[in-house]
């Protein structure tokens, strides 16, 4: 009875790690929320840094480092990441609806007056199984 009960056990034991293994294996759910969307008004171009969107916040908020899209009549122009996000002269780490910013991507200097950029948040939940 006690030898049967011990190899049960080993047996559950052994298969649970079976189980974190193949977990571990298998490849993340990444979902997307959106934080905020932007409308550029307009481009001013600094001779440094290159081109810099002019921007007013139409909902949610902007947050410096999260990836956003580019979008060009409703087409995805550029995905990547804001590199840039100014408030007036000062750096910000984030912007709220209503107020005016200036933002720019990493490699991406083709952005157009009337254009919109969705920020939004990349999360990776972990698959089990």
């Amino acid at each position: 009875m006690i030898a049967t009960f011990v190899f049960c056990f080993l047996s559950f034991l052994k298969l649970s790690d079976v189980k974190n293994l193949l977990s571990g294996l298998l490849t993340p759910d990444i979902s997307e929320k959106i934080t905020g969307n932007v409308e550029i008004r307009e481009i001013f171009s600094i001779s440094k840094v290159g081109n810099i969107a002019g921007c007013n916040v139409l909902d949610g908020k902007m947050i410096k480092g999260l990836h956003a899209k580019l979008l060009r009549d409703d087409v995805v122009i550029y995905d990547g990441l804001l590199s840039t996000l100014r408030r007036f002269k000062d750096d910000a780490k984030e912007v709220n609806a209503g107020q005016e910013c200036g933002l720019s991507f990493d490699n991406n200097q083709d952005i157009r007056p009337g254009d919109k950029i969705e920020c939004y948040k990349v999360d990776e939940i972990k698959r089990t199984i």
